[in-house]
């Protein structure tokens, strides 16, 4: 019963793991990458529809994106919806399709990408220790049932410490590595 727990736990880590990759591949570097524009929400005939969803998006060049909607007549609405979601990206339409160039990073604005990278990263944190909470309080209530013993709980709350300090270092892994690609020109 307590390897369920601790399996439960481990894909519960794995999975926040991920999550947090995913969500710095969309924090801009000064390259141009898909996954920056991928999310974007599209008005299309009313529905909130991704921009991954209704077009072909590729980087063709380290600083550009080209984005090709299926559906030539909403080149408008994909353009619009690029200029509100706020990413700091300028499309420029041309009929077939819609070119973005990527700027280069200011130095303030690497500083604060870099902020918002170490947020994340917390963020990331707190929900691993969270998930390592619940583990523990399930742990708490098989020994409190009699289910196991004082010395396999002590044994198996020090795994779930042991575990949280190896995913707490792959978060430190992935920030500094994402840091280190904003910092660099």
């Amino acid at each position: 019963m307590p390897e369920t727990v601790r399996k439960d736990m481990i894909e519960h880590m794995d999975r926040s793991i991920e999550a947090l990759r995913a969500n710095l591949v969309k924090i801009q570097t000064g390259r141009a990458n898909p996954a920056m524009i991928e999310d974007v929400h599209v008005s299309y005939y009313g529905a909130m529809t991704p921009l991954k969803q209704m077009a072909t998006i590729a980087a063709p060049d380290p600083n550009l994106l080209v984005v090709q909607p299926y559906d030539k007549t909403q080149m408008t609405e994909v353009e619009k919806a690029i200029l509100a979601a706020d990413l700091g990206l300028n499309p420029q339409n041309d009929g077939h399709v819609i070119r973005i160039k990527v700027p280069k990073l200011s130095e303030e604005r690497r500083k604060e990408l870099t902020k918002t990278i170490r947020t994340r990263g917390e963020e990331a944190k707190v929900a691993l220790r969270n998930i390592r909470r619940e583990a523990n309080d399930k742990l708490d209530q098989l020994k409190k049932d009699g289910d196991i013993s004082e010395d396999d709980h002590r044994k198996h709350r020090e795994k779930n410490d042991d575990a949280i300090h190896e995913f707490t270092k792959q978060v430190d892994d992935l920030i500094e590595e994402k840091g280190r690609q904003i910092q660099t020109i």
